[in-house]
């Protein structure tokens, strides 16, 4: 069991590991120590076979509002180019630990989303948002590059070039429903409604075959560049690796027996 200090961690018996941001007096923003804890943690949750499906929320009325202004904005002011590589490559590297994650990473969001924490729903598989949910990635309204924390690499890549490209540029908030209409959102439900709902969608991921959806993680990262040709070899490749698994056989079985599947 993981124990980090920054957030709290909870696992269900059913494999289901949640990450509650838990600064809601702040909006859950970020601090230095809390991007590390994170960071680490999914990563540490690759090499964790209990944890089937991953679901990262906020405490109060914010998912998250991005970075804090006062422990790291601030601080950053008295860094040189080499201090300030450091911290964003430390923000990078959290996104690539999630995109990394074989596993299902589901952002519930339950308020709130910016900035950075925009980065972090961006980068996990599936968005579920409460109504309230509003979203903006403002780095431009602060004087940033749009392009942060692979947002400017995974946007275009979610709701299409011209979209991401306003996004980005204005740094404006869209409201939630706006965020499910161009497909940032999965889904926009009820408030009172999130939670149960999340955590309905997290079971069924967590209950589905690990090895199959870690290969279709996978292989949707790895086809984001490529062209049609070395996607199909790619996926020739991954499909002929997982008829070789266990759970192909399962499924199977389990078809033929008019049961339902257990998967390893």
């Amino acid at each position: 069991m993981f124990t980090p200090k920054s957030f709290v961690y909870e696992q269900s018996a059913k494999g289901v590991a949640t990450i509650m941001l838990n600064r809601p007096e702040r909006l859950n923003a970020l601090t230095f120590e809390v991007y590390r804890e994170l960071t680490d943690t999914f990563g540490a949750l690759r090499s964790e076979p209990s944890v089937r499906a991953v679901v990262i929320t906020g405490a109060g009325r914010a998912f998250c509002s991005g970075g804090d202004v006062h422990d790291i904005i601030g601080e950053l002011f008295s860094r040189d180019m080499e201090g300030l590589l450091e911290f964003t490559r430390l923000t990078c590297e959290l996104i690539r630990n999630i995109r990394a994650l074989p596993k299902p990473v589901i952002a519930s969001l339950n308020g709130t989303t910016a900035g950075a924490g925009a980065c972090i729903a961006l980068a996990s598989d599936i968005r579920i948002a409460s109504e309230e949910a509003k979203i903006a990635f403002l780095f431009v309204k602060v004087g940033l590059s749009g392009a942060d924390m692979g947002a400017a690499y995974l946007l275009p890549r979610v709701i299409g070039l011209a979209k991401a490209t306003e996004l980005l540029y204005t740094g404006d908030f869209i409201s939630a429903q706006e965020a499910e209409r161009i497909g940032l959102y999965n889904r926009v439900v009820p408030g009172a409604e999130l939670a149960a709902t999340t955590l309905e969608f997290a079971e069924r991921l967590a209950q589905g075959p690990a090895f199959a959806l870690g290969k279709t993680k996978e292989m949707l990262n790895r086809e984001l560049n490529l062209n049609l040709e070395a996607a199909l070899e790619c996926e020739a490749q991954a499909q002929a690796i997982c008829m070789q698994h266990n759970d192909y056989r399962e499924a199977y079985e389990a078809f033929v027996a008019k049961r339902s599947p257990k998967f390893e």
